[in-house]
């Protein structure tokens, strides 16, 4: 596992993802008892977007074009439940559901280039045991292929080359390392390519899907790219140090097999695209920017050259190296506004299945036909807010203390910026959002809790703070083991520029995130008294010790990662640091109220890291509600749940920011599996 997969399982979709605040005994503070759709003033409102509009199940989403271009697929409703649908292309209206699933969405899937069937993943409860299930179109039978109990498993790869084989990577030899398989999609027969003895944490595999090179973490966080030779041994092939190693690393084969097309941040701040050849290692420079990292790499489906980059600092901007591609994203470009990504493509080539994605709009799907230059639109993700009205979301760049520029996004609520300059009339009440990883980022676009929450009448603002990914090695190495410390100064300095900019009332500052952004959210009231008046964590951690002790075993080949950049438990300096940056340690003086969600299967940030805050918080008397469910794990995936919590968030940020609420109702709870623990009486409405 690379950076970029410990961060993705360190992430939580906040968008997506709930939880339950309150106080501990009395009613919360400025609450208002009647819970109704109010806002401060006590003036009623009737324009509030519907909770589950936001994050109720979208219409159809996760659209995917067959390779052979004769069906589209989609996840959407089916007996309430996210499920695979699929379609003749010339036929939408006959879609039908392949999946069944009935407790958990299916989140990803894939097609297999057999085209007559889809792949998928699921897990029980949020416990992240992934299975990979194989669903045919003839008859939706749906077979079991990695069927092997408690095993993480992973999709590595597919090809066109061998159509009925997948490649996966499964722990179930050996806990703490992923071994390398091939799956024939047909009978389930699985051989082993690479036995991961050298506690690899990634491999690239070729266009015959052959595993060909490993990156070993050091114990100093460098990393080994390494080389498997014909006679079956390892060989190193360069190694890459701590500075460079999360932002430098081999993304996939050139067409011949004798060359790699790699990112690389050595020599230079920002990782470009270089080729690099196997057998001379002479390196060449395809594609850089001077402000961000290699961010996506368009690759041909069967040629496998890359045809485009996108970089993306502010917003993505496609960087074109195949001129034969030139003129298509030039046009769709032009179709509306928005960011454009290819989601899929037919295997000739001829059709693609594209993505646009605007601020104030949700996600809309297309196909375009390039040899007659036509778009032919589609759908909408979730259709029903295209008639309402939503909010811009502007990119601002913040000054650190320091002088970094933080890439930072903001969303006002519409009567409160009616000439559209960005600037509110009057100061707000403000949430800062801030995203999980850390080692990921916030983007551009249409973000469910900017919307929910500039509709209730708050400004929003989420921070790129140091440590984020995509801004070069210098911006990410930043954050080195300042997790409490300069990385949390930046989100202060944030709040400090909001209020200085006449956006944030400086009494009515809230802090909400997921994940990381859970433990921001705890660092902001344990460490900063003062500068926040509420906070929401949800699956946040709140003592490292016990958060690095406890994580999934097959994170062990990226434990080095994790010491380098929060620090090493097994060192007198590194406890002492993960001491002082554990919110655990400073729970007494917690002040300010504190709502908390968790799920109870949790595999990365467990129950406990909320439990032993929440006995510490109940003991000295102090502000918290919390809510668990018992059927979620590192985040909310039933919409039901995110209703539910949302609803609760909502009611709670109104007694103490002083924003509009939806009222929670008997059926958002009914629905729910959430379980208040404690701190019932300091939400509105409950």
């Amino acid at each position: 596992m690379k950076l970029a997969i410990i961060a993705a399982l360190l992430l939580a979709a906040c968008g997506g993802k709930s939880t339950s605040p309150g106080t501990a005994g009395g009613g919360p503070r400025g609450a208002s008892a009647a819970g109704a759709v109010v806002q401060a003033t006590g003036t009623p409102r009737t324009d509030l977007i519907p909770r589950e509009v936001i994050f109720g199940n979208a219409e159809r989403t996760n659209v995917q074009i067959s390779p052979d271009g004769k069906h589209l697929s989609w996840t959407a409703p089916h007996d309430g439940v996210m499920n695979v649908w699929v379609a003749p292309i010339d036929k939408l209206e006959t879609a039908r559901a392949i999946t069944s699933e009935t407790a958990r969405p299916i989140r990803e899937y894939a097609w297999a280039y057999t085209n007559k069937h889809v792949l998928f993943k699921q897990d029980v409860a949020g416990k992240e045991n992934y299975h990979w299930f194989r669903a045919d179109l003839a008859d939706g039978k749906v077979t079991d292929l990695t069927p092997y109990e408690g095993a993480m498993v992973e999709l590595g790869g597919l090809s066109p080359k061998l159509p009925t084989k997948a490649v996966f990577m499964i722990n179930d030899r050996d806990s703490k390392v992923l071994d390398v398989h091939e799956v024939d999609l047909l009978t389930g027969k699985r051989t082993l390519l690479a036995q991961n003895d050298p506690a690899f944490s990634g491999f690239v595999l070729d266009h015959q899907l052959r595993p060909r090179f490993g990156t070993k973490r050091l114990p100093d966080g460098a990393i080994e790219l390494q080389k498997l030779g014909s006679d079956g041994m390892w060989t190193v092939f360069d190694t890459v140090a701590a500075e460079d190693a999360d932002t430098t690393g081999i993304q996939a084969f050139a067409p011949t097999g004798k060359a790699l097309y790699m990112m690389d941040s050595r020599g230079r701040d920002t990782a470009a695209l270089m080729t690099i050849d196997v057998a001379s290692k002479r390196q060449k420079l395809l594609a850089e920017d001077a402000k961000a990292d290699v961010a996506e790499l368009m690759i041909h489906p069967t040629k496998h050259h890359v045809q485009a980059v996108a970089f993306e600092h502010e917003r993505i901007r496609w960087h074109v190296l195949d001129a034969s591609i030139k003129n298509d994203l030039a046009a769709l470009a032009r179709l509306e506004l928005g960011d454009v990504t290819i989601r899929s493509r037919t295997l000739d080539d001829r059709i693609w299945l594209v993505a646009t994605e605007a601020d104030d709009k949700p996600l809309r799907y297309h196909l375009w036909d390039r040899k007659k230059q036509l778009s032919t639109p589609l759908f909408a993700e979730r259709p029903a807010l295209q008639q309402i009205p939503l909010v811009k979301m502007r990119p601002v760049a913040i000054p650190a203390r320091d002088r970094l520029s933080l890439v930072s996004y903001l969303s006002l609520p519409a009567n409160a910026d009616p000439d559209g300059d960005g600037k509110p009339t009057a100061p707000l009440p403000m949430l800062l959002f801030v995203h999980g990883g850390p080692w990921s980022r916030d983007h551009w676009g249409f973000n469910r809790i900017h919307q929910l929450f500039a509709n209730r009448g708050y400004a929003v603002l989420s921070v790129n703070f140091r440590g984020s990914t995509g801004f070069g090695k210098k911006f990410l190495n930043a954050g080195n083991l300042q997790w409490g410390k300069a990385m949390h100064d930046d989100l202060i300095d944030a709040v400090e520029w909001a209020e200085k900019s006449g956006i944030a009332r400086r009494d009515k500052v809230g802090i909400l995130g997921g994940s990381y952004g859970g433990y921001a959210a705890l660092v902001g009231v344990a460490m900063t008294p003062g500068v926040f008046a509420c906070a929401v964590d949800i699956v946040g951690m709140s003592n490292l010790h016990t958060f690095m002790t406890s994580i999934p075993a097959y994170w062990a080949p990226e434990l080095a990662t994790l010491y380098t950049r929060v620090g090493n438990p097994n060192t007198p300096e590194g406890k002492a640091l993960l001491t002082a940056a554990s919110p655990l340690s400073h729970a007494d003086k917690i002040t300010q109220p504190l709502l908390i969600g968790q799920g109870a299967n949790d595999p990365r940030v467990k129950q406990a890291e909320s439990e032993q805050l929440v006995a510490v918080m109940k003991r000295h008397h102090l502000p918290v509600t919390y809510a668990v469910f018992p059927d979620e794990g590192h985040g909310f995936a039933n919409p039901a749940n995110n209703i539910a919590f949302f609803a609760v968030t909502e009611a709670f940020l109104s007694a103490h920011l002083g924003g509009s609420y939806q009222p929670i109702t008997p059926d958002e709870l009914a629905v729910s599996s959430m379980q208040i623990k404690t701190g019932k009486a300091g939400i509105p409405g409950l």
